[in-house]
């Protein structure tokens, strides 16, 4: 973990009263998979997709640390989920052969995908880069989590401020209000991290 997240992570994950405690109520909405989950999960595939093993250079684009937890209805956390997340890299190619810019263009740098296991206060973390937008898509990270005993969820989180969040049909394609608004994360600068990162905070709450 990059010096100074462990800091950053216990106090974004410090329990919740009164109206926070509220929203954790507001279950996270199930959305598409879409078409480039990813099909090779050999190799590097841990929760700083920033940095591969074998590649000297780091990926394209501006580190982004997103942290959360994953909790159930009631707010309390659910250790031992799983989660994985993908996402296109910098120039909006995902790592998965059905993407037509897989052979051209690119970042050999970008994990493209990566997993986490959740700690016992709820409490994840990746490492990664702002997603970018492609032709039909705001900019957005892929969810899914797993927990035993709970049916599986599948989600995207997306970015606060993109101009296309207000044209993209999966997004609004939440009708509910707030679990809409669930899912948009406001980044903030990151400095305490690393210099010129964002720090983003999306906590997810399973259903059951």
């Amino acid at each position: 973990m990059v010096r100074g997240l462990a800091a950053v992570t216990a106090a974004t994950l410090a329990p919740r009263t009164g109206s926070a405690a509220q929203e954790l109520l507001v279950r996270t909405p199930a959305q598409t998979e879409g078409p480039f989950y990813p099909t090779d999960w050999t190799g590097d595939a841990d929760n700083d997709l920033v940095r591969v093993v074998g590649e000297a250079a780091q990926a394209q684009g501006q580190i982004t640390h997103i942290v959360g937890r994953v909790l159930d209805a009631s707010g309390a956390p659910i250790p031992g989920a799983a989660i994985e997340i993908w996402q296109c890299d910098a120039t909006g190619v995902y790592r998965h052969q059905r993407d037509v810019g897989w052979f051209r263009k690119r970042d050999g740098s970008f994990q493209g995908r990566g997993r986490d296991i959740v700690d016992a206060k709820g409490g994840y973390s990746f490492r990664t880069i702002k997603p970018v937008a492609y032709p039909g898509r705001t900019p957005h990270i892929h969810f899914a989590i797993t927990a035993p005993g709970r049916e599986p969820l599948i989600t995207q989180m997306y970015v606060a401020g993109e101009a296309q969040n207000e044209r993209d049909g999966v997004l609004n394609g939440i009708r509910d209000q707030r679990q809409r608004d669930s899912v948009i994360v406001a980044l903030q600068p990151g400095d305490g991290l690393e210099p010129q990162s964002l720090l983003g905070t999306f906590d997810i709450v399973l259903a059951g």
